[in-house]
């Protein structure tokens, strides 16, 4: 399944048989799921015809254009952004065929459970412990921190630690975790913003089958790799058009303020817009690399530059108002559903770009990355890597 024409009309044939105007929307995305159009590089039965993942813009053209819904992908990003790729590569038949299918329709929400209090850059340090019981079942006890969208969540992914006598890589094993088991608590955590998109989990003797597990028992580091690449693509990879993001709106305010302009913000706002440019077109090729393979490390720079342009562009926008960009529409304390960057005020946009260096991986570790790597330099030196995970200091 590789010809454009052949998946055009495949596309006409679901909306010959599902009119948009005349079909409930999770109906259509049912419908869409089940004839291969979700995501068409999936396999057959699971969203996909095996297609190339280039080939998906084609369908996604035909749809827009007639004004088809979609599935708002937004709401579930770490879904179809990461759990989603990770249950693709390590998830057993039965959990491809239970959790892909509402996932991407957007029935069920998705959440990660991997930082902790005491081990966020240092994620491999993690102290959740898994126990597994006689039976089968695993017993989780442990917190997790920065869990965006916790409070809407079904599921979650979740790393535990499952074997604390090894080194801190090898004993950690991924699971599937239901957020509406017994044991598991969800706090919110307001920012600077004033919103609580995210949440601290609490893991009280929750149960998890082993049913539930991802990869092998004491593999869930290598798993987890997988969706870190994938979340950094996710975040700094997002397809935009031209003077999409962050720019947009510094541009358009250009463009209607004269009055606001100077010298010095004009070469300022040039330098940005070129360099917003350039991170646009360099998602661009990054996308058309995954389209043969698994991300790799050089999303991570992709990361970099997202967090970096967000944060110079959004300070950019403040000074550009003047009196008005010191302005704050709404302190409410709320806990949305999803992160509007360009929907908001140029207040809150200052104030949320501030955590686009921390979340999903800060720079400082994503710049190791990139040099060892993607570069290949010698990595740093490491005094815990054969040490036992009980055994370091705390």
């Amino acid at each position: 399944m590789t010809d454009a024409e052949e998946l055009r009309r495949r596309t006409r044939e679901l909306l010959a048989a599902h009119p948009p105007a005349d079909t409930e929307r999770l109906d259509f995305l049912r419908a869409r799921f089940d004839a291969g159009l979700a995501w068409v590089h999936y396999p057959e039965g699971l969203g996909g015809l095996g297609a190339p993942r280039s080939l998906q813009a084609v369908v996604d053209a035909e749809l827009e254009a007639v004004g088809a819904p979609d599935n708002d992908s937004r709401r579930n990003g770490i879904g179809l952004g990461m759990a989603a790729p990770t249950i693709l590569k390590y998830g057993t038949e039965e959990q491809k065929q239970r959790y892909l299918r509402p996932l991407w329709i957007g029935e069920e929400i998705w959440c990660q459970l991997f930082s902790e209090p005491g081990a966020g850059s240092d994620l491999a340090a993690l102290g959740t412990r898994a126990v597994r019981e006689e039976g089968g079942e695993w017993v989780v006890n442990g917190q997790k921190v920065w869990t965006s969208g916790a409070h809407n969540a079904r599921w979650a992914i979740l790393i535990a630690r499952t074997d604390p006598s090894v080194p801190k890589h090898a004993g950690i094993t991924y699971f599937i975790c239901d957020m509406t088991d017994p044991g598991v608590e969800v706090r919110p955590l307001r920012q600077i913003t004033g919103e609580a998109e995210f949440n601290e989990v609490f893991l009280t003797d929750v149960r998890i089958p082993d049913s539930r597990r991802l990869g092998e028992t004491g593999d869930g580091w290598r798993v987890a790799q997988t969706t870190l690449n994938n979340e950094r693509v996710a975040i700094g990879g997002m397809r935009l058009p031209r003077e999409g993001g962050m720019i947009g709106p510094v541009a358009a305010t250009w463009r209607e303020r004269p009055e606001l302009r100077t010298h010095d913000l004009h070469q300022r706002l040039l330098k940005l817009w070129v360099e917003a440019e350039v991170a646009r077109l360099t998602g661009e090729r990054l996308r058309q690399q995954l389209a043969v393979g698994q991300p790799g490390p050089e999303g991570a720079g992709m990361k970099l530059a997202f967090a970096r342009l967000n944060q110079e562009i959004s300070g950019l926008e403040v000074e550009l108002r003047g009196e008005e960009g010191l302005l704050y529409d709404d302190w409410t304390m709320r806990r949305p559903e999803l992160v509007d960057f360009t929907g908001r005020d140029a207040g809150y946009r200052y104030l949320r770009a501030k955590g686009n260096s921390i979340e999903g991986g800060t720079s400082e570790v994503l710049l190791n990355i990139v040099a060892e790597r993607v570069l290949g330099l010698p990595a740093e030196p490491r005094t815990d890597k054969d040490v036992a995970w009980k055994d370091l200091a705390r």
